[in-house]
């Protein structure tokens, strides 16, 4: 009988019907009750998992550490100096080699394509921690914390601020048009998304009913959100753009006056972490003493206000990577969706 996730790769959210990405995020729910009553749930006992990292991580590394060990499975982190992937050894070799030792590969780094060569190759299911183009193990976390928050997607709007061609922005809007949700990109002209990001949004918002929004006007683009969402101004490998992107930012800023023009005091804020709200990162010192900016895509206030569900969204990141390890190499019964 055919098997809806077993064996399958977790490389882009658009390689995913509604129906299967609303299955994995309820099934990270499930999850998640089972983990806080204490509820074994060793789907994967004895398997070997490698985690494969080109990027520095805190909670992607964190997440799937924690989903492997409670899932029964043993993970291993191979880091950049670790292994040889497309430096002394092909992409495809290397796919190869990890294939035959390990039952799945997570893999954070920088191409697109790297993943997909992997997953091509390696024979086992393959999952994209985060490259440049796009970040789906995020965007489950990000859509389980709405749910949790309001109970529903379709139909709400969420508002993205800041860098809109960044992974963060083409995973949210093209997710958000899968699920339903009216996805708002408020950015600076210079860094709204690439046209066939936004094209393959809007294809899906037909879909769906969702309403796709691309603009630089604040009262625009906040009008009755729900969710404000940002992102660090500046993502890994551009760190030498900080003064250029501190200038075209701070307008894009999300503070209270940001909020308020919301007009919805039930919004809550989201945030991939880790975010520049203060001074206490050698980050925010620097740009701070270089640049007179203390708070840089997020003010402290909204950061620690009532809005605020990040550290939720954060903890969500294990339950929903919990729940992708699961159903694609758990051999568990799911016959459709």
């Amino acid at each position: 009988m055919t098997q809806v996730f077993q064996g399958r790769s977790f490389l882009a959210e658009k390689d995913f019907t509604r129906a299967e990405l609303e299955y994995l995020i309820d099934f990270s729910a499930h999850l998640k009750d089972l983990k806080k009553r204490g509820v074994p749930h060793r789907y994967l006992e004895g398997k070997n998992i490698a985690l494969l990292f080109e990027k520095t991580s805190t909670r992607t590394r964190a997440a799937f550490t924690v989903a492997a060990i409670d899932l029964g499975a043993h993970p291993e982190y191979l880091g950049a100096n670790d292994i040889q992937l497309g430096k002394k050894e092909s992409t495809e070799d290397t796919a190869k080699v990890l294939g035959r030792m390990f039952d799945g590969i997570e893999f954070r780094g920088f191409s697109q394509r790297m993943v997909e060569e992997l997953a091509q190759h390696s024979g086992v299911p393959v999952w994209n921690g985060l490259t440049d183009e796009w970040h789906p193990t995020q965007m489950l976390a990000d859509y389980l914390t709405v749910k949790e928050n309001f109970g529903k997607l379709e139909g709400l709007t969420l508002v993205y601020c800041g860098d809109g061609r960044n992974n963060v922005a083409n995973s949210l809007l093209v997710t958000g048009a899968i699920l339903g949700v009216n996805v708002h990109i408020f950015s600076p002209k210079e860094l709204f998304p690439a046209e066939e990001i936004v094209a393959l949004a809007e294809g899906y918002a037909k879909e769906s009913g969702a309403h796709v929004l691309i603009t630089d006007n604040a009262d625009e683009a906040v009008k009755g959100a729900d969710v404000l969402y940002t992102d660090v101004w500046v993502s890994m490998g551009e760190e030498a753009k900080f003064e250029e992107r501190v200038k075209m930012l701070t307008p894009f800023q999300v503070n209270m006056d940001l909020v308020k023009k919301a007009g919805n005091d039930n919004l809550i804020f989201l945030h991939c972490l880790p975010a520049f709200h203060d001074t206490n990162t050698v980050y925010g010192k620097d740009v701070a003493d270089k640049y007179g900016v203390k708070e840089m895509e997020v003010t402290d206030e909204v950061f620690r206000s009532k809005y605020a569900r990040h550290f939720d969204q954060a903890e969500n990141r294990m339950h929903t990577i919990k729940a992708v390890m699961a159903a694609t190499l758990g051999n568990l019964f799911i016959p459709k969706v």
